[in-house]
């Protein structure tokens, strides 16, 4: 690659932030590619096993914090933010009615992995057009702390949920990185503004973020619906409550989130047949209705079995119902072995069912209260 002028590299990097938001990007920034810092805390949170089964956040050892590693040559990363909050986010009604099923609001819309990394793609190739350039777009898909480089670009802070956080859109966004061989000028971080702020971490159900920005996935309720391969713990089923794909709740109790911006993509927006739903109906989807339903979603990922599972989760903590019941137990005898056991548990809890619905009820009251006083707001 031959030589760069600086004022070249910083009207090039003008002109990047332009072709980003043009593509439908809301924030574009550039970070070097120095993330050592964080390499320690990784590998703390590592040994301590937080991971829980999502081996490949180990298989890759350090080069999660080592881009030029992932790809040779990198000496920049384009950070890039996109926001996904739905118009019909419809956060309380879907939390406080427990016959009805809650999908995190990242899911009830389109996968949208394709759709950053094509723009990604044609962001790449838009630079290469312009000069000599070597890139590779990331969405999710390989070993890259997408949050400490988003922080080092300068789209936010790290909040104490491990999420990034920005002032003008609270964390409802997804991230994307274009990893690339040119050295732009890059932006700088952002203020941190959590202070003294710990509603994320006393209104998780499970207590999954033990300290300030770690978070123990083994009992995140994102992590035991979404990852978790076999059967959750019974310690945290009572917890889950009716979250039976995700959960929101550290960022629907967050104050900046009252500053989110909804998604202006078609594709983000709710899909009827997914959102406020009610638990009989979903669990009466046999394996064609879940993979005609769930079409281009990402709720197809975690398969059927993993779907009934965690629906009879959620039938177990519904307010007691005969059909319930009725339904359950019509179902256990052809159940696979893993859903098999969720549904005499959610029978058992059925049946012993009492006025007062406990810990996660009472967390979740609160949670409601907050999202109807207006967080975020038009949602």
């Amino acid at each position: 690659m031959g030589p760069f002028l600086e004022q070249d590299l910083k009207q090039l990097a003008e002109n990047i932030k332009a072709w980003g938001k043009a593509l439908g990007f809301q924030q574009v920034g550039i970070a070097d590619i120095d993330l050592s810092k964080h390499e320690k805390f990784l590998q703390q949170w590592l040994e301590k096993g937080y991971q829980g089964e999502m081996d490949f956040m180990a298989e890759h050892g350090m080069k999660r914090a080592r881009p030029d590693e992932l790809l040779p040559g990198t000496v920049r990363v384009i950070s890039v933010r996109l926001d996904y909050l739905p118009t019909e986010a419809g956060f309380a009604r879907s939390l406080k009615n427990k016959n009805k099923g809650y999908i995190s609001r990242y899911a009830l819309g389109r996968d949208y992995h394709k759709l950053m990394r094509q723009r990604l793609k044609k962001l790449g190739e838009k630079i290469k057009a312009q000069c000599p350039l070597e890139f590779r777009p990331f969405v999710d898909s390989a070993p890259v702390l997408e949050h400490a480089l988003a922080e080092k670009a300068g789209l936010g802070w790290t909040g104490k949920h491990s999420l990034t956080l920005n002032r003008q859109a609270g964390s409802w966004f997804f991230l994307g990185e274009l990893f690339i061989n040119l050295p732009l000028p890059v932006d700088q971080p952002v203020e941190e503004g959590c202070g003294s702020c710990t509603a994320c971490i006393t209104i998780c159900p499970t207590q999954a973020i033990v300290e300030p920005y770690v978070v123990d996935a083994r009992r995140c309720i994102s992590y035991l619906t979404i990852e978790q391969k076999g059967a959750i713990p019974e310690e945290f089923r009572a917890l889950i409550g009716n979250r039976i794909y995700g959960c929101d709740d550290c960022q629907l109790i967050c104050p900046w989130n009252r500053f989110a911006n909804l998604s202006v993509e078609e594709d983000f927006q709710t899909r009827q047949q997914l959102h406020q739903q009610d638990l009989l109906d979903l669990f009466a989807w046999n394996e064609q209705s879940f993979l005609a339903n769930t079409e281009g979603s990402a709720i197809r990922r975690i398969g059927f079995e993993r779907w009934q599972r965690n629906i009879a989760v959620a039938l177990g903590n519904a307010p007691y119902s005969d059909e319930i019941i009725t339904v359950l137990s019509a179902t256990l005898p052809n159940a696979t072995e893993l859903v098999a056991e969720h549904i005499q548990w959610a029978i058992d809890q059925q049946k012993a069912k009492a006025l007062d619905d406990g810990i996660e009820d009472r967390t979740t009251q609160r949670l409601i209260r907050s999202v109807e006083k207006g967080l975020p707001r038009d949602a």
